[in-house]
């Protein structure tokens, strides 16, 4: 993997989750912004259901959100709520619940990482429409004509988040190589005031591993699967998805609390 100076390499296309304007960051462009202090940086979560995640973080995603697997390329996802663009643990002044797991993809905010057209560079990439990027900055972006300390930081972040992005879809294939996924569907049963249950409502259609079918493996598969050290993830996957319950019964609290 191969990344590109700062301020050099051609324009962004695509769309990525939570940024509005990504641009490559340059000298030219950006020599006078840098990121400024603000009350609700994370602000912009709170119509995020869902947030990807990568293996590295699965165990940690395990103790607060179900971790499953989504779209054709099976993207693995922390569900931080069951409807459409209300995250449940935000509060709301904007800003993530303390005691539970914030995702990398969330954290690095407002910079990321985009391939070149030739697919085999990466560009150091910034929000120009982030809330917190600021001709008074706080942190700048460039110190005279180099990166300042915070870019540079930023860029080891977005190096490592790269690292385990890649590496997490090392691990999706392997586990469809060994055609361990199953499809599964959630649902819950609303209950009116009186206690009364109403008819099934689907959440979510989506993958994840068999518990089943990972036993059926063949003793030398299972061990070939310890050795490659991808246990550790599986199991986390199959444990976070006892967090279902916990999040239907947020998301009934929450819709039952008396508005302010």
């Amino acid at each position: 993997m191969e990344t590109t100076p700062v301020g050099q390499g051609p324009e962004l296309t695509g769309n990525v989750l939570f940024y509005r304007k990504p641009e490559p960051l340059s000298l030219e462009a950006h020599g006078k912004l840098g990121v400024k202090r603000i009350d609700q940086p994370f602000g912009f979560l709170r119509q995020a259901h869902a947030v990807p995640v990568t293996i590295s973080e699965f165990g940690m995603t395990a103790s607060s959100y179900p971790v499953i697997f989504v779209g054709a390329e099976k993207t693995p996802v922390a569900v931080m709520g069951v409807s459409q663009g209300v995250n449940l643990f935000v509060d709301a002044d904007g800003k993530p619940l303390p005691e539970y797991y914030l995702p990398a993809f969330v954290r690095r905010y407002p910079f990321v990482f985009a391939a070149d057209d030739n697919q085999d560079r990466l560009l150091l990439c910034v929000d120009r429409e982030a809330p917190m990027v600021s001709d008074n900055p706080d942190m700048p972006f460039f110190e005279g004509d180099q990166p300042s300390k915070y870019t540079q930081d930023a860029i080891e972040f977005c190096k490592e988040f790269e690292r385990q992005r890649r590496g997490t879809a090392e691990f999706v294939k392997l586990m469809e190589s060994h055609d361990l996924f199953e499809q599964k569907t959630v649902t819950y049963k609303p209950r009116d005031e009186q206690g009364n249950e109403g008819q099934a409502q689907k959440i979510a259609d989506y993958w994840a591993i068999s518990e089943e079918k990972l036993n059926k493996l063949p003793a030398e598969t299972f061990i070939q699967l310890r050795d490659q050290n991808v246990l550790g993830a599986v199991y986390s996957h199959l444990v976070s998805l006892l967090n279902w319950s916990n999040i239907i019964q947020r998301a009934i609290r929450m819709q039952q609390a008396p508005s302010a």
